[in-house]
């Protein structure tokens, strides 16, 4: 499946005037929970697993 951003003509951002680079500041995509590709299947699992590591204060507050 794929998609293209609706603001995205031929690589320019016809949104912020800029040439298209998702996630930048000002993207409709930027605060989103969208992962973008590296290319490598690895690294993007690498970065999902590193950002879904959060740390439960209340937890670590009820266990001292």
């Amino acid at each position: 499946m794929g998609w293209t951003c609706q603001h995205d003509l031929k690589g320019h951002c016809k949104l912020l005037k800029v040439a298209c680079e998702p996630g930048i500041k000002g993207c409709i995509l930027g605060k989103s929970e969208y992962v973008f590709s590296s290319g490598s299947y690895e690294e993007d699992k690498k970065r999902v697993d590193e950002k879904s590591k959060t740390i439960d204060f209340a937890a670590l507050a009820r266990s001292n």
